[in-house]
C-alpha cells in the first residue's frame, strides 16, 4: 500500500523556519518524484516544490523560490522541505505526493493535477 505521511508543521512567526518531512512507503522510492503541495484556507491546492532524487532535480514555485529547499534521504525513504523566511501567505496545509518523474517540473510550475488521493497533510501557520 502506497503511503506518504507528512509531519513537521506548526505555528511560527513571520521570518521563521520550519522543516517538513514526508515519509514514504509501499513503492520504490527512486521510481517516483515527490511533490509538495499546499492548500490555504479558501484556496485551491497548489504545487510548491518537487524533488526527483534519482534524477537529481528540484523544482520550485516562484512564490517559494529562494526560501524553500527540498531534499531527500533515500536510505530513509523520506523527503524534506526546509522552509525559511516564512511569510503569512505561506499559511496552509502542506501535503506530499508521489508523482511520475516526468511530471516533477509541472508540480513546480503549479500546473500538475494528477494526484488521486491525499494524506492528512501538516498544518503550517505563519503569524505576522
Amino acid at each position: 500500500e502506497v503511503q506518504l505521511v507528512e509531519s513537521g508543521g506548526g505555528l511560527v512567526q513571520a521570518g521563521g523556519s520550519l522543516r517538513l518531512s514526508c515519509a514514504a512507503s509501499g513503492f520504490t522510492f527512486d521510481d517516483y518524484a515527490i511533490g509538495w503541495f499546499r492548500q490555504a484556507p479558501g484556496k485551491e491546492r497548489e504545487g510548491v516544490s518537487c524533488i526527483s532524487s534519482s534524477e537529481g532535480s528540484t523544482y520550485y514555485a516562484d512564490s517559494v523560490k529562494g526560501r524553500f529547499t527540498a531534499s531527500s534521504d533515500n536510505a530513509k525513504n523520506t523527503v524534506y522541505l526546509q522552509m525559511n523566511s516564512l511569510k503569512p501567505e505561506d499559511t496552509a496545509v502542506y501535503f506530499c505526493a508521489a508523482v511520475p518523474l516526468y511530471t516533477c517540473w509541472l508540480v513546480g510550475a503549479g500546473t500538475y493535477s494528477g494526484v488521486d488521493s491525499w494524506g492528512k497533510g501538516t498544518l503550517v501557520t505563519v503569524s505576522s
